[in-house]
Formats: structure tokens, C-alpha cells, sequence
């Protein structure tokens, strides 16, 4: 079932276009990749699919709506959910309050934070987020200050955050920036174990991770899609691996 189509969209900033003619379908459970050069307008290309930025030309549809105008947090209620390059967490409360923030949202309990929050009254939502702390491997640390925590461990939590909202889409813009190998070895394994039915879009410079991750490659360059395909069909393609390697291989 297509989720997200993308039909002949652009987007200049005054006379330089960043993005020209990108038309392609997602469709529910799909795991894709999106690669190409630092200028190619993979970060742009999110914006745009989130609402961050409007295209200056084209449509977006989302389970056969269409999104084009739409703001981004209507489009986050939708379930189009973003990771960013940079962590965008409250680093003065700790890993659990962080997420309860997000789970109140979840549950049309906003209005929950300008009070005392006792766990005797809300045994769901604690529940629910030391569930997810626990399949994170965050529980022991889950009164820990954001702020006192590593750059790859914020990176873990803005990710789980992501999750938190039961997403239908989800995009990662470099998830494993910053990591260690094994940060980034334990993340990419809880990637690869997320339900069938949840989206993925990542962004990713590490070809070895996205190549082991994706089912289905985007190749941006120069603002267009150069080829969608599978990984193997990218992994030959020359002139992707001119762009990437100089070479007629990606090793």
C-alpha cells in the first residue's frame, strides 16, 4: 500500500535549486535508504516531506492526501515523524521525563506536565515508557540529566523518542552520527528489529550501514534522483560509484 508519494517536486532558495523534478511512491513497511553527496539535498528533501519547508513546485500525498501545505506538526499528528542531524532534547530533565513528555502528547495528555505527575495516577504511561527504556537498554539510567549523557547516547534517545509516538513513517537523518562502533552496532540492531509495518527513511554517510539496512536505495545528486533501486542494482551502478569512489566499484 502506497503511504507517501512525492510528484515532481522542487524547492529554490531564490535562484539556486537544491531539488528539481523528484517524483517517487513509498510504500507502508518499506525500508529505505537515501544516499548521495554533501549537496545533493538529502536534509532539504526531509524539510520537505515533514513540513519544515514547502516545495516551490510539485505535490506530496500521505495515505492519499494531500499534504503539500500542510504545517509540520499537522504532519507529525499524520504520523511523518524526524530525527534530526543535530539531538533536539530538554538536556536539564532526565531520559524518563523526556519521554513521558512525548507519550503525554501521545495520549491527549498535554496538559499533564503543568502538574504534579505522580506515577499511582498515570501507571500506563510510566509502564508504557520504562517498557520502551527497557527494549532501549536505557531503564538503569532512566533518572539520568540529558545533559550528563553522551553525544551517541542522546542520539539513542532521540531515536526512541521518535518511536515513542507510533509513527507510520519515520526518517532518520544520520542516525549514528557521533556513535562509537558500538553504540552504533547496538542501534543499527534495534533498527533492524522495529514492526514490519513501521516505514523507515534514512539518510545515512555510511554506506556499510545503510547498505545493510535498506531495501530500496535513493541516489540524489545534483538535486535529482539519479536511480531508485535495490541495493545490489545501486551497489553496480557506475556512476554512483564514480560519485562515491572515484572508481567503477563500491567496495
Amino acid at each position: 500500500m502506497t503511504i507517501l508519494k512525492v510528484d515532481a517536486v522542487n524547492k529554490s532558495f531564490g535562484g539556486l535549486e537544491i531539488l528539481k523534478e523528484v517524483s517517487f511512491n513509498v510504500n507502508q513497511g518499506e525500508r529505505i535508504g537515501v544516499i548521495g553527496p554533501n549537496g545533493a539535498g538529502k536534509t532539504t528533501f526531509f524539510n520537505l516531506l515533514t513540513g519544515d519547508l514547502s516545495p516551490s513546485k510539485g505535490t506530496i500525498y500521505f495515505n492519499g492526501s494531500n499534504i503539500t501545505k500542510e504545517p509540520n506538526y499537522r504532519r507529525a499528528r499524520r504520523g511523518i515523524v524526524r530525527t534530526f542531524q543535530k539531538n533536539n532534547l530538554l538536556d536539564e530533565l532526565s531520559i524518563l521525563d523526556n519521554l513521558l513528555l512525548v507519550l503525554q502528547r501521545k495520549h491527549g495528555l498535554k496538559y499533564t506536565w503543568f502538574r504534579i505527575r505522580k506515577e499511582k495516577y498515570y501507571a500506563k504511561l510510566y509502564s508504557e515508557a520504562e517498557e520502551l527504556l527497557d527494549t532501549w537498554g536505557l531503564y538503569k539510567r532512566r533518572h539520568v540529566n540529558v545533559k550528563n549523557l553522551s553525544y551517541g547516547e542522546q542520539r539513542q534517545i532521540e531515536i526512541m523518542l521518535g518511536i515513542a509516538t507510533d509513527p507510520s513513517i519515520l526518517l532518520l537523518d544520520e542516525p549514528t552520527a557521533g556513535m562509537s562502533q558500538s553504540e552504533t552496532d547496538y542501534i543499527v540492531n534495534l533498527l533492524t528489529k522495529l514492526p514490519e509495518e513501521l516505514t523507515l527513511m534514512i539518510i545515512e554517510h555510511d554506506l556499510d550501514i545503510i547498505f545493510g539496512l535498506a531495501e530500496r536505495m535513493i541516489v540524489l545528486h545534483d538535486g535529482h534522483v539519479l536511480i531508485d533501486d535495490s541495493p545490489e542494482i545501486v551497489r553496480d551502478h557506475p556512476q554512483v560509484n564514480e560519485i562515491y569512489m572515484g572508481s567503477e566499484e563500491i567496495v
